[in-house]
């Protein structure tokens, strides 16, 4: 797509020239079957101070690009076409010499991925000393010890002693952004940097970049697929679709007043939006659903009375080591009492570390309660022999947060669902396959998926894999961990329609653990909010919304991206 054919919200100009200049960019890659064109005349301008969020769902190109101006393309990718001016400087051929010179100082990054880019068998503080020894920075104990505090992470010199393994995944997050940070570079490309974080850690290290970008002049390219969380954050949004800039303007500008079909949807989809368009629909006494997926409508709810699920006084001990053969009690689950109704949706909301993804395992049985008991059905779960467990494993499924990590590669997709089957034996090869030709249908995904192995799918047709397994034992009680995090906007939008459905046809109850109240607003009917793992507060979903009654509810409700922005005039 030509320049000439993007939506440009118009922002004037200034004398100052950009420290960050992308003009007709065009990015392809080699392939065995010949070369694939993954960007195509993209631009984008960065001036100093300034930060330019580039949106777009996964496969967009919104990470290919900024991997280019930081030259880490991959080994068969290149720069086919166009400028990447830096400071002036064109980089886009320029040698690795001269890109290390800039890494660091000039340029720093935040992956996103902290499992796959922090080192397994080096301490944190030693890849944090490491980049800024490269970097000719002070590299003592006290000065990794502050970078990896200005990240948020607390006790930081004793976590800078400590493994990645020993970090949950929002503090692993965080000690990639301290690694970023460290050299404080005049640009930071942060490729989704608080996807793994919390509502209000996300808060605090999206604070701690506008702070870097008044005081110190950084500019930030802020690769996301939340467009609420982008223009909230940003100066200016780029909307990338398919390889090409589709849309480009001030973000409120642009949020209120989207040209592109594309950019269109992605308002529509943002669940941090929407729960914004709930507030005002109650206020101007419109049907809120409808504001949520334009065009449709979510089914009613049937009443329902019976808890299936009892959770009674539950608590959880971890022994921690100490040191010297010495251990520690470290309390996760603090003595949580709620209870689930059949057929409805209870989330249990809550930072990383106040113990909700715990009680999703012991609920799960895959945990032992310290004390306290889990009911389901009238029965206490943890008296089951082994047979009754195997039995309580078929009405009880998980779908867990990662749909790369929890599908085996090796297994195709017709026998990563047909897997539970022939585990419980229930039926032969030919009602097996017709049964997981009739749940790739419920999925909404082709029965030609079925000889496809997961490296071929994408993330949200992973999720949705992951589902049709959790279905295939016709299972009563569904655990969803954090079950749509790892997706982009529209994507996300499209399971969470899918889990509504499949709980209004098959009268499924949902145990829904999650981090984004935005998604908890849109789903759920009850929530229960839990805090270094005591349950502090619970209600129905409009009750806690509306009517928050502590502090903490409070600080998370805040914390939702995009929340506080103006809506589109058709909308508000």
């Amino acid at each position: 797509m030509a320049t000439s054919d993007v939506t440009i919200h118009e922002t004037g100009t200034t004398a100052d020239r950009p420290l960050l200049e992308i003009r007709d960019l065009a990015i392809s890659f080699t392939t065995g079957s010949g070369e694939v064109q993954a960007v195509r005349n993209a631009h984008l301008t960065i001036m100093p101070g300034e930060t330019v969020a580039i949106v777009g769902e996964s496969g967009s190109g919104k990470s290919t690009t900024a991997l280019a101006a930081i030259g880490l393309l991959p080994g068969n990718g290149r720069v086919a076409g166009g400028q990447i001016l830096l400071d002036g400087e064109d980089i886009s051929h320029a040698s690795e010499k001269r890109m290390i010179e800039l890494r660091g100082n000039i340029i720093g990054m935040v992956p996103q991925d902290p499992m796959s880019n922090l080192n397994p068998v080096w301490k944190i503080g030693d890849q944090v000393k490491e980049t800024l020894k490269a970097n000719g920075r002070p590299s003592g104990p006290d000065d990794v010890a502050k970078v990896l505090a200005q990240a948020g992470l607390p006790d930081a010199a004793r976590r800078a002693k400590q493994y990645p393994h020993e970090f949950s995944g929002g503090m692993r997050q965080r000690a990639l952004i301290a690694i970023g940070l460290s050299c404080q570079p005049r640009l930071l490309i942060a490729d989704e940097p608080t996807s793994a974080l919390d509502v209000t850690v996300q808060r605090q290290i999206l604070d701690h970049l506008e702070k870097m970008t008044s005081e110190l002049g950084t500019s930030v390219l802020l690769i996301t697929h939340d467009l609420g969380l982008a223009a909230e954050r940003a100066d200016k949004v780029v909307v990338m679709y398919r390889g090409n800039v589709v849309e480009a303007g001030p973000s409120l500008e642009l949020l209120q007043n989207p040209q592109h079909p594309y950019t269109q949807r992605l308002v529509a989809s943002a669940p941090s939006l929407a729960s914004r368009r709930i507030q005002v629909a109650k206020e101007h006494g419109v049907a809120s659903n409808e504001l949520l997926v334009p065009g449709e409508g979510v089914a009613a709810k049937p009443v329902m009375t019976e808890d299936v699920l009892q959770i009674q006084n539950l608590s959880k001990v971890f022994k921690l080591r100490a040191g010297f053969g010495k251990s520690t009690d470290f309390t996760a689950v603090d003595d949580v009492s709620f209870n689930v109704k059949r057929g409805t949706t209870t989330a249990i909301v809550g930072e990383s570390g106040s113990g909700k993804s715990t009680v999703a395992q012991m609920v799960l049985n895959l945990l032992e309660p310290t004390s306290g008991k889990i009911i389901f059905d009238g029965v206490d779960t943890s008296a089951l022999k082994p047979k009754e467990i195997f039995a309580f494993r078929r009405r009880v499924q998980p779908i867990f947060q990662d749909p790369y990590g929890s599908l085996d590669p090796m297994y195709n997709i017709y026998r990563t669902i047909e897997e539970p089957l022939r585990v419980h034996k229930i039926g032969d090869k030919a009602s097996r396959e017709k049964k997981v030709r009739e749940l790739l249908d419920q999925v909404s995904l082709p029965q030609s998926t079925m000889q496809r192995y997961p490296n071929e799918l994408s993330g949200g047709q992973r999720q949705r894999v992951a589902i049709a397994r959790a279905l295939a034992l016709d299972p009563e009680v569904i655990i969803c961990d954090e079950a749509v995090s790892a997706l982009d906007v529209l994507v996300q939008a499209q399971v969470l329609n899918l889990l509504a459905e499949l709980q209004s046809r098959l009268g499924l109850t949902y145990l829904f653990i999650t981090h984004d109240l935005a998604v908890v607003r849109q789903i759920a009917d009850h929530v229960c909010v839990m805090e270094k793992g005591k349950l502090v507060e619970t209600g129905s979903t409009d009750e806690v919304f509306e009517a928050p009654q502590k502090d903490y509810t409070k600080a998370l409700l805040n914390a939702i991206p995009g929340a506080r922005l103006m809506l589109p005039p058709e909308v508000a």
